[in-house]
C-alpha cells in the first residue's frame, strides 16, 4: 500500500514540474525596432507657409462716374503707365469745352483791352480786373483738364491684377478701390512660429521652401522678418521670409512647406509613441539587448510633431522598440525587423 501511495506521489510530482516547465516556456514576441541614431533632421523645424506679394496697390479713380471701360482681368500682368480702366467722360467733356470758352473769351478780352492799357487810355484798375478774370478762367481749364485725365486710370506700378473691385456699369466713387495691383517680382512667405521657438530664428536663419503647387519644387529662402506682436488666442508670431520671383512661379496665396535650420545640434530623435510613461512618472523605452526587451529609462528634449528628442539614456547603435512596444515585458524574448529588414 505504501508502495502504491509513493508511486502516486511520484507521478503527481511529476505531473506538476511537466506543469512548471510549461509555464516556463516563454513565447517570442515580433516587434519593429530602430537604431539609435543622431540625426540632424531634428535641427530642421517643419512649418506651413502661406505665399504673400511683396507689396499691394490699390488703384481708385479721383472723381466720381460710372465705369464704362476695365481694361484687365485678374491675374493679368501689367505694365507701369498701362491703361486699366475708364469712366463715362461725358461731363468732364462739357464742363472741360464750358471752360476751354471761357478761357478763349477772357484772353480775347485781354488782347483787346492790351492796347488800351499801353496807350495809358486804361486805369490799372481795369487792366486788373481783366488779368484776374484771364487767371481765373485758365485755373477754371485747368481743373477740368485734370478732371477729364482722371477719366482713365493707368498702372502706378508693374505686377499682376490681384483682384477686381468693381465692375463695367458700377458707379466708381472717388478714391474708392477699382482694383488691386500686386508686385511679386519679390515675395514673402509668412510663417506662424510658436512663442516658444521664435527666439532661436534669426535674420539670417537659412530656410528651404517647398511648393505643392509647383510639384514640389524647392527654393532657398532670404532674410527673414520678425513681427513684434504674438497672437493672442495661438501664442504665434509671423514672420516673412523674402525671395527674389524673377519668372512669377510663386503666386500669392500658394502654400508653401518651410523647412528651418536650427542652431541645435545633433539629437537622438524616436516617435514620440515609443516613451512610455512609469506609474512614478518616469519616462522609458524599451530597448533590445540580446534578442530581449529591457526597460531603459530615458529623459526627453523638444517635441515637433511625432518625434522627441532624447537627451540622455540611450546612445547611438541601441535598438529600440517602435511597434509592438505593447506586448513585451521586461526580459521577453522577440524578434525584431529594422527598418524592414527581417533580423
Amino acid at each position: 500500500m505504501k508502495k502504491v501511495v509513493v508511486f502516486l506521489l511520484g507521478v503527481m510530482i511529476l505531473l506538476t514540474g511537466c506543469d512548471t516547465k510549461q509555464e516556463r516556456v516563454e513565447s517570442t514576441v515580433t516587434v519593429v525596432v530602430e537604431r539609435v541614431e543622431a540625426s540632424d533632421n531634428y535641427a530642421r523645424l517643419p512649418y506651413v507657409g502661406t505665399v504673400e506679394e511683396e507689396s499691394s496697390t490699390s488703384v481708385s479713380f479721383t472723381g466720381m462716374g460710372v465705369l464704362n471701360t476695365l481694361a484687365v482681368n485678374e491675374g493679368q500682368p501689367v505694365r507701369k503707365g498701362q491703361l486699366l480702366a475708364v469712366i463715362d467722360e461725358t461731363q468732364a467733356r462739357s464742363m472741360l469745352a464750358t471752360t476751354k470758352a471761357a478761357l478763349d473769351q477772357a484772353l480775347d478780352a485781354q488782347a483787346r483791352m492790351k492796347q488800351l492799357h499801353d496807350n495809358q487810355s486804361l486805369p490799372d484798375i481795369k487792366w486788373a480786373e481783366i488779368e484776374s478774370k484771364v487767371q481765373q478762367a485758365k485755373s477754371a481749364y485747368d481743373i477740368a483738364k485734370k478732371n477729364l485725365e482722371d477719366c482713365r486710370i493707368y498702372a502706378p506700378v508693374s505686377g499682376l491684377v490681384g483682384a477686381k473691385i468693381m465692375d463695367v456699369g458700377e458707379t466708381v466713387l472717388p478714391t474708392e478701390p477699382v482694383l488691386t495691383i500686386l508686385s511679386i517680382d519679390r515675395v514673402k512667405v509668412r510663417v506662424s512660429i510658436p512663442e516658444r521657438e521664435i527666439a532661436g530664428i534669426t535674420a539670417d536663419t537659412p530656410t528651404q521652401i517647398a511648393v505643392d503647387a509647383l510639384d514640389g519644387e524647392t527654393f532657398q529662402g532670404g532674410k527673414i522678418e520678425k513681427g513684434i506682436s504674438a497672437d493672442p488666442l495661438t501664442h504665434t508670431y509671423d514672420i516673412r521670409i523674402a525671395m527674389p520671383n524673377p519668372e512669377h512661379k510663386l503666386l500669392p496665396g500658394m502654400v508653401a512647406k518651410v523647412t528651418m535650420a536650427s542652431s541645435q545640434e545633433k539629437a537622438i530623435v524616436l516617435p514620440i509613441m515609443a516613451v512610455q510613461q512609469a506609474t512614478d512618472n518616469s519616462l522609458f523605452v524599451w530597448a533590445v539587448k540580446e534578442k530581449r526587451a529591457h526597460r531603459q529609462p530615458v529623459s526627453i528634449g523638444q517635441v515637433i510633431g511625432n518625434s522627441v528628442a532624447i537627451v540622455s539614456g540611450l546612445s547611438e547603435g541601441e535598438l529600440v522598440i517602435v511597434e509592438g512596444y505593447q506586448k513585451v515585458g521586461e526580459g521577453s524574448p522577440v524578434n525584431y525587423d529594422i527598418k524592414g529588414k527581417t533580423k
